[in-house]
């Protein structure tokens, strides 16, 4: 067990730090990250995403572990909708809470899960995984976003707003586009294939290197406040995801993955939506901090609880 956590976890910490004294000693400027961020989200992601549900094998197990991975999304979901109605705290505390469900699932939790499990299992689980909780994730946050303008928006207009922006992310589109060569079915042309796979087997250490980056320079405010906010990520999600992976009966490295997606920190992109929606930048940045550094202690804390080994 304690041989797993070292080495999922000592990669993650030693390619964040590198990352973040890049930045301290001005090896990369500011901005630079944007660069790394622009290729992982342009051609690493889309390309690892891609090519691994097109070639993925969907049966009926693999339909019940989808499904799996999403259900704690709307568990989730609906405790946080119920206690609004029922405590009546502020719109603008669930409208957060609901922008902390876009977790880093694919940055962070791709490469953390095939530092776990390696080998294509891992993979092409963590992949799953990551396609359909990152859809629910991105969907739920920026819907919050949009909702804290609602005085500006119409609730059709937001919804139209959402999924125009959910069909222009090229995670997305790589998501569906697998799934279309799935589906008809199109042979992946074997030249065009290892291209892919060439080209998202560099997703691991670009991303875990990027979040170093990001972390450096950066305005931390209402580190209280923004932990109680990261315990949606460290704490609530996994635990749903640790229930439901027991009630479907789901093997040992299927509930891993899928609990250890759930247990991913806030993902980078929150904080440009945040800017861009002029909503509590400096918070969202606090919680993105707390739970990335955060993940080094509460994750190995997980695979205890997992057992894995």
């Amino acid at each position: 067990m304690f041989a797993v956590i070292i080495r999922a976890i000592l990669p993650i910490a030693i390619l964040i730090g590198l990352g973040y004294l890049s930045r301290k000693k001005e090896i990369l400027k500011q901005g630079d990250e944007k660069v790394l961020g622009s290729y992982l989200y342009y051609f690493a992601l889309p390309a690892l995403l891609f090519i691994n549900i097109a070639e993925t094998n969907f049966t009926r197990e693999t339909l019940k572990f989808v499904f799996a991975g999403m259900l704690p999304v709307f568990a989730v979901i609906f405790v946080y909708l119920f206690s609004f109605a029922v405590l009546r705290f502020s719109k603008d505390k669930l409208y957060f809470l609901m922008v902390t469900f876009f977790g880093n699932f694919v940055f962070f939790g791709i490469p953390f899960v095939m530092f776990v499990f390696p080998g294509r299992e891992g993979e092409g689980l963590a992949i799953l995984s990551s396609a359909s909780i990152s859809v629910l994730g991105v969907f739920i946050s920026v819907l919050g976003l949009e909702l804290s303008k609602i005085k500006e928006k119409g609730i059709f207009k937001i919804l139209k707003t959402v999924t125009v922006q959910l069909l222009r992310n090229p995670l997305i589109l790589s998501i569906l586009a697998g799934l279309m060569v799935y589906l008809f079915p199109v042979k992946v042309p074997q030249a065009l294939s290892s291209v892919l796979h060439m080209l998202g087997g560099t997703t691991s250490t670009v991303a875990i290197f990027m979040l170093g980056a990001f972390l450096y320079g950066r305005k931390y405010v209402q580190l209280g406040q923004a932990f109680m906010y990261s315990l949606t990520r460290m704490a609530l999600m996994p635990a749903a995801a640790y229930a439901v992976t027991l009630y479907f009966g789901l093997s040992q490295i299927q509930s891993a993955v899928i609990v250890l997606m759930h247990a991913m920190p806030l993902a980078i992109a929150v904080s440009v939506l945040s800017d861009k929606y002029d909503f509590h930048e400096d918070t969202v940045a606090s919680v993105i901090l707390i739970t990335s550094v955060g993940a080094i202690i509460y994750l190995p804390v997980w695979i205890f609880i997992l057992g894995i080994r």
